[in-house]
């Protein structure tokens, strides 16, 4: 099956984003980044950001899908809500780009791009360089979005033990 994925690693800082090209076994780059928001604007601001570099990014791309890594709660509340907010504008843009949303969480990412659910953030780079046959390995929220395009990849046809999925 062939098919383009938009992977997400939402942030309120940075957004990072990844596009493969799946076809079949076959997987191939196609382009990443971040979105970065400006630190000292107000959270409204910062949203829209978010969601007008997505929709830019799922207007020019034209991918068929997205995955989007699942928020993980963190020590902080405070932190967990902000990074909440941002996964929720990137989910927003991507229903209103009628894209069928497809959810992992960090572990499921980690297992299905490293082998190791607990790996580190410079082992996801790597694989995802390797995986990709990337020259370099790619900044650290881009990579995390491939690995989460990677995934949704790696899992078509069956479901990822665990994992979630959201229609537009």
């Amino acid at each position: 099956m062939k098919q383009r994925i938009l992977g997400i690693d939402p942030g309120l800082q940075r957004t990072g984003f990844g596009l493969i090209d799946q076809d079949g076994a076959r997987l191939r780059y196609v382009s990443s980044g971040v979105i970065k928001t400006e630190s000292r604007a107000g959270l409204a601001q910062r949203i829209q950001t978010i969601v007008q570099g997505i929709a830019s990014i799922s207007h020019e791309a034209q991918p068929d899908c997205a995955a989007v890594e699942i928020v993980f709660v963190n020590v902080n509340p405070q932190s967990t809500l902000l990074l909440g907010q941002a996964r929720g504008a990137a989910l927003a843009a991507l229903v209103l780009a009628q894209l069928p949303v497809h959810e992992y969480t960090a572990l499921q990412v980690k297992q299905a791009t490293v082998g190791y659910g607990k790996a580190k953030k410079e082992q996801v780079q790597d694989m995802v360089m390797r995986l990709l046959q990337l020259p370099s390995a790619p900044q650290s929220d881009a990579a995390d979005a491939l690995a989460c395009a990677i995934t949704h990849a790696h899992s078509a046809g069956r479901q990822i033990k665990g994992g979630r999925m959201k229609l537009s």
